[in-house]
């Protein structure tokens, strides 16, 4: 029997080559006052128990998606951008945002090493990226590297990225519909290697809501075979219910497993999907893989709807996790978790305050909220520094040393934010890197609070981490990428 599960946040807790620079942090100042000490470097990045490795501008383009991969002994790292346009200083020409592709291998000297715009002249930007190695894909080529990224709002496509300064362009995966109002889009992705199975993410034709899982079979990456389409009941095509549904934000699977995240920043929806049940359907229905109300239940383990200002940007597993003062009870000394992170999408602290979560999972078909965490306006003054403050992502990659113990939540302006989880019942800040801006962030404007107002200001967008344990925060208004290892009582508990 699927269980939905309407659960009401009430009483959560709320805890309080472009220019390359080598980087030193052997110079620190430390602030006096009243207010808690902040140590600033001779930059003035704000930082505690981080340290900046590197930086690169990326040409000053906004950047979203950061995907490092490994290449033997080489570190390549992938970002995909938002719409805009910068000088290639690799070419000297003007380009459309599209993937810009460093070397990492020496993160204290990242090297841009390609940017490729995008291949569609109609596409403004190519934002989410992933790479699979043909070695692990069920029937790729053992010699090449693939890349799939999104185009803008118009699809999906496949390069062959084997050699990363020269990554070639092999086909389109899928190309976008539209929706009953003629909306489309695409957003963030998952292409699971092992299995060569890809979650996509875009528009099928007709649907009521823009961004919709689209699943392929990309084991034989030049080849990809459509499975199915699916979202909520209600944003099918034939819907009738005046509940729209709610666009899909993020799937991210692990076995059998997919956590979907929809409404990133409020009307949040956290599902959690059966994989087997998803990609094989009902075989005791009909057509298994018909949009219809009984086929889009059929895969739901369990769904839990946030109360309507919060979002589901990311649902991630954190399974296992001890805690500290059960180690003396008969049952329960270990619990599995959700991490929940909804968006930051207004400006200077104009609506809602959005936040991260933990969710108790160990009961599957029960989950319920028991902590949250958000950084405190004061005595950083974020809600007056402009443009957004709040958390945006965690990491993607689960680094097995992190696993259970550190989260790393990109925060708008408030930059990097490290959180102690290991008493999940308890989070806990243990560090911060809050990039100072420099020669390349550019100027953003909002009329959140109803009159327009502009501020020039970081924008810490997405990071992610690499097996090295190393910490890539990209930006939003073009301040490039910030390449971090954690210190102090924050580098202990990763123990690298």
């Amino acid at each position: 029997m699927i269980k939905h599960i309407f659960i009401i946040f009430i009483s959560f807790i709320i805890l309080g080559c472009g220019n390359n620079i080598q980087i030193s942090n052997n110079n620190a100042v430390m602030d006096t006052g009243d207010a808690p000490a902040s140590i600033f470097d001779a930059d003035g990045n704000e930082f505690l128990n981080t340290e900046l490795v590197g930086h690169h501008d990326l040409s000053g383009r906004a950047a979203y998606h950061p995907i490092p991969h490994r290449y033997g002994d080489r570190m390549i790292f992938y970002v995909g951008h938002h719409a805009g346009e910068a000088i290639n200083p690799l070419n000297g020409e003007m380009e459309t945002n599209g993937m810009s592709v460093l070397d990492v291998t020496d993160p204290s000297n990242p090297t841009l090493i390609h940017h490729e715009p995008p291949h569609s002249p109609d596409s403004r930007f190519t934002q989410h990226i992933q790479v699979c190695d043909g070695s692990v894909l069920p029937n790729g080529d053992p010699n090449k590297v693939y890349l799939i990224r999104t185009t803008d709002g118009l699809g999906v496509e496949l390069m062959d990225a084997t050699d990363p300064v020269n990554p070639i362009f092999l086909r389109d995966v899928y190309e976008t519909g539209y929706t009953d109002r003629g909306q489309r889009q695409t957003h963030k992705i998952q292409w699971v290697c092992e299995t060569g199975i890809a979650y996509l993410n875009g528009t099928p034709e007709g649907w009521k809501v823009a961004r919709v899982l689209q699943i392929f079979d990309m084991s034989e990456p030049e080849n990809p075979v459509h499975i199915r389409d699916f979202a909520l009941n209600g944003s099918q095509p034939d819907a009738t219910s005046e509940d729209r549904g709610v666009p899909l934000h993020q799937p991210y699977v692990v076995g059998n497993r997919v956590y979907m995240g929809y409404g990133a920043s409020n009307d949040g929806v956290i599902q959690v999907l059966d994989n087997d049940r998803l990609l094989n359907g009902d075989p005791n229905a009909e057509d298994p893989f018909a949009p219809t109300e009984a086929n889009l239940l059929y895969p739901e383990i369990s769904r839990l709807d946030m109360p309507r200002r919060y979002g589901a940007h990311t649902v991630l597993p954190i399974n296992g996790v001890r805690v500290p003062d059960y180690e003396d009870n008969l049952e329960n000394q270990m619990i599995d978790l959700l991490l929940v992170v909804s968006e930051e999408t207004t400006e200077d602290c104009a609506a809602n305050r959005d936040a991260m979560f933990l969710v108790d999972f160990t009961e599957e078909d029960r989950p319920f909220p028991i902590s949250s965490f958000q950084v405190p306006e004061e005595p950083g003054d974020y809600c007056h520094r402009g443009v957004r403050f709040g958390p945006h992502s965690p990491q993607d990659y689960v680094h097995p040393n992190y696993h259970g113990k550190i989260v790393a939540l990109a925060y708008f302006n408030g930059g990097v934010r490290i959180v102690d989880i290991r008493d999940p019942y308890l989070p806990v800040e243990v560090g911060y890197f809050v990039p100072a801006v420099n020669e390349t962030t550019f100027e953003m404007c909002s009329d959140a609070i109803g009159y327009e107002i502009c501020a020039t200001q970081i924008q810490t967008n997405n990071l992610n981490l690499d097996d090295r344990g190393y910490i890539y925060a990209v930006d939003r208004s073009g301040s490039g990428v910030h390449i971090l290892s954690l210190t102090g009582a924050a580098g202990e508990i990763v123990d690298l």
